[in-house]
């Protein structure tokens, strides 16, 4: 008794725990992108704003007459607002005013909103997704919270379940049928089963070429995230990683890099009577000492992003054009419970993995399989193997007897 006590309390903390986390309708790839890297940019965004606000991310060197703190502080917050320029210190300061503004480094202000937007930018194709993908008339979340709950559950409750998953799927994958026979319908659902990217409730594949177009949206997100970051920084920043690389294969050391330098100038202007007096302030930015370590870590970071998503979207490709693999999917949970034995029980597979499933309904069983188990799913595609065999007895039953009917009919009206 108290074991039964101690496992049921087990499963109701499992349960609260699952319900906490939520369910996965996407890949790992997928959460990689857009809650693990989401979640530190805005993090990296957080500490960049406390040291732009609680530290000093500018100081100057003022004039001998602004030698009062009030003087300091306002030609620093004046530089830091008006932007500063970088030159080399085995260079000469330019004389032109414009030569100096097209030196200018005017992103370090704008670092802790660049990397929310950049946050936001990783989070959009999964908020497509989730607002989409329940168009297609089935609650994802509710089917994976179906098959959850046949953990830890009696043999009779955990048969319940499978059969009320079944019958949810079934019922889903008959309404969404073409319920007209014409040409444009049959036409239609002949290209959707050449082409599984339509996008075609219908044709049965709609979760399916959803699901392939947010994979692309992530791959381009990735790799939009690269020209933003060089347009923003007003760099190459392209090519910053393999500049690192070489940096640290050939021992260079990092000193005031032309990116993120720490030392630099600003113009400063003032207002005497008449006449407007210009300084050439020298100016030290220690926040482009986390900047550029940041900004090194995006940039391997979103390499490596960008191969994942890359591999993910012609990985989902691969499983969604091939025909093939809908009925190896099927095949393979039908063999563990011994369900084709002969080369017609292959046959009726292909038909039930392409004609009553499709691409939509394997999907649905590919998402429970990643959140469950392959007992789950083995249970589950039998009961829709029983469904499809029962109608399909049906439907050839109802044939027989509508030509035993019309032979008796020409019989009838022959005497």
């Amino acid at each position: 008794m108290e074991f039964n006590k101690k496992e049921s309390l087990i499963a109701q903390i499992t349960t609260r725990f699952k319900t906490i986390k939520g369910h996965n309708n996407d890949d790992a790839i997928d959460r990689l992108s857009h809650v693990y890297t989401s979640v530190s940019l805005v993090i990296i965004a957080i500490f960049l704003t406390t040291a732009h606000f609680v530290g000093k991310p500018i100081h100057c060197w003022n004039p001998a007459h602004y030698d009062k703190d009030w003087y300091k502080g306002y030609i620093e917050n004046y530089c830091w607002i008006s932007n500063t320029y970088h030159v080399a210190f085995h260079e000469q300061l330019p004389e032109g005013i414009e030569e100096r503004t097209d030196r200018e480094i005017t992103y370090y202000q704008w670092v802790p909103l660049i990397l929310l937007f950049q946050a936001f930018l990783f989070k959009i194709p999964n908020i497509i997704w989730r607002l989409l993908h329940s168009h297609a008339g089935v609650s994802l979340h509710n089917m994976v919270d179906l098959a959850e709950k046949t953990q830890g559950t009696s043999p009779k409750d955990r048969q319940d379940t499978i059969q009320t998953l079944a019958d949810i799927i079934d019922h889903w994958l008959k309404t969404e049928r073409s319920w007209k026979d014409n040409r444009y319908t049959r036409m239609r659902d002949a290209m959707s089963q050449k082409c599984s990217l339509m996008c075609s409730k219908r044709g049965g594949n709609f979760l399916a070429g959803l699901y392939v177009i947010v994979k692309l949206l992530f791959f381009a997100n990735v790799v939009a995230q690269f020209f933003i970051l060089n347009a923003f920084m007003a760099s190459n920043y392209n090519m910053y990683g393999f500049e690192v690389l070489h940096k640290l294969s050939d021992n260079t050391p990092w000193d005031n890099s032309p990116r993120f330098p720490l030392v630099t100038f600003c113009d400063f202007q003032i207002r005497q009577l008449q006449n407007i007096v210009r300084y050439s302030l020298q100016c030290v930015l220690p926040i482009n000492l986390f900047n550029e370590k940041f900004f090194i870590f995006l940039w391997f970071w979103f390499f490596i992003m960008g191969i994942a998503s890359l591999y993910s979207l012609v990985k989902t490709l691969v499983v969604v054009v091939d025909n093939g693999s809908r009925y190896q999917f099927v095949k393979k949970y039908l063999k563990i419970d011994n369900k084709i034995q002969s080369g017609l029980d292959r046959k009726v597979c292909r038909r039930f993995a392409d004609q009553y499933l499709r691409e939509d309904g394997v999907f649905v069983l590919r998402v429970i399989t990643s959140n469950s188990t392959d007992l789950v799913t083995t249970d589950l595609v039998s009961e829709l193997w029983r469904k499809f065999n029962t109608e399909e007895e049906k439907a050839s039953a109802n044939q027989s007897s509508n030509g035993l009917r019309d032979d008796f009919t020409d019989i009838k009206a022959n005497n």
